[in-house]
């Protein structure tokens, strides 16, 4: 028979006890229903066994484990205190929520769901809110790609009594890239070989992100050859090599370049093909006032519709060529200042009024 001593000893522990206070408790042994634990008090408590399956519904313990468990009730009218596994792991995550808001600390969590003005994401089993403009650097129209998926967060909101928690993926780009786009600065200088992603296209150009910086690849820069269009060449999401042609510190303007990777196919081009040399060429675009043949890669030249046609030089080009086409064509002049190349098809062709003049 216990004496009175030890049972006033343990009256006085049991007094030190809150309801909603975190103990560490050894699990005695696993029933179908329950786990029964041992928290050093006068009988052993009975937890759920659902309290101790992970997020797969697995169960996550043994005989033998210690683990944290919460008062819930010292006395619940049967002699025994109630003990709850789930209670003891909301508290130690709001703890630890609590903490990571005020040490700036960054926390981990599952995007679960879309609602209104944003998504829910799952914190160590806290459901939180990551309002729509927090989900990135840039406005979102489509959150489906994000859902389901892991990502790092920062807490900015914490209301423990309202059950409310704020998170924002954002502030994690940002700090990111501004220690990114600090490096990057240091190190950026004008001839610079770089990669980047392609951010945006416009008609003069595309922006690619540098990590931290964007930089403009101008339609001139792009290729050495004609091009009508940026999205000839590039698509939003492909990753570039580019030169960095100039950069201006005060502004944090980048002007890239694509073409300058490679040889100018310009230079020497005179000594390449003198004039009234005869080659064939693709047709890569056609005007009201002639065509424009790529006679190598980088290089076009005009065929001015006055050039097209012995006997008829009033003619629409459409009318002797297609895009496409590979035609001959004669080198008539090259202006390599200009870069600008005349070129003649009818030249390769008999001239039917020398013709009628012999005869």
């Amino acid at each position: 028979m216990e004496s009175f001593a030890a049972l006033f000893e343990e009256s006085l522990q049991r007094q030190e006890m809150r309801a909603g206070e975190v103990i560490t408790a050894e699990i005695v042994r696993i029933d179908q229903n329950f786990v029964v634990v041992n928290a050093g008090l006068k009988s052993e408590s009975m937890i759920p066994v659902e309290e101790f399956h992970n997020e797969r519904g697995e169960l996550d313990a043994k005989p033998g484990d210690f683990v944290l468990v919460a008062i819930e009730m010292l006395e619940d009218g049967y002699g025994a205190t109630r003990l709850s596994r789930e209670k003891a792991k909301r508290i130690a995550a709001w703890n630890d929520l609590d903490k990571a808001m005020v040490d700036g600390a960054l926390v981990k969590g599952l995007i679960t769901g879309k609602v209104k003005g944003g998504l829910t994401v799952m914190v160590n089993g806290i459901r939180a809110f990551l309002p729509g403009s927090l989900v990135d650097t840039r406005p979102v129209k489509d959150t489906a790609p994000f859902e389901g998926k892991e990502f790092e967060f920062k807490v900015i909101k914490l209301d423990r009594k309202r059950n409310n928690v704020v998170v924002s993926r954002r502030a994690v780009l940002e700090a990111s890239m501004g220690e990114d786009r600090q490096k990057l600065l240091e190190n950026l200088q004008e001839g610079t070989v770089i990669k980047g992603i392609v951010k945006n296209i416009t008609d003069y150009g595309a922006f690619v992100d540098l990590g931290g910086i964007d930089g403009l690849l101008h339609i001139t820069d792009l290729a050495w050859r004609r091009v009508r269009h940026p999205s000839e060449v590039l698509n939003v999401g492909d990753e570039v090599t580019a030169k960095v042609l100039k950069f201006d510190q005060e502004k944090n303007r980048v002007s890239l370049g694509m073409k300058q990777l490679g040889e100018d196919p310009w230079v020497g081009i005179s000594r390449r093909y003198p004039a009234n040399t005869r080659l064939f060429g693709k047709v890569t675009n056609l005007t009201d006032y002639g065509s424009f043949v790529e006679i190598e890669q980088g290089i076009e030249g005009l065929v001015h519709v006055s050039e097209m046609d012995w006997t008829n030089k009033n003619i629409h080009p459409t009318k002797v060529v297609q895009l496409g086409d590979e035609v001959e064509v004669m080198i008539l002049e090259i202006d390599e200042d200009r870069r600008r190349i005349s070129l003649g098809m009818k030249q390769c062709m008999a001239n039917p009024w020398d013709d009628f003049a012999m005869n």
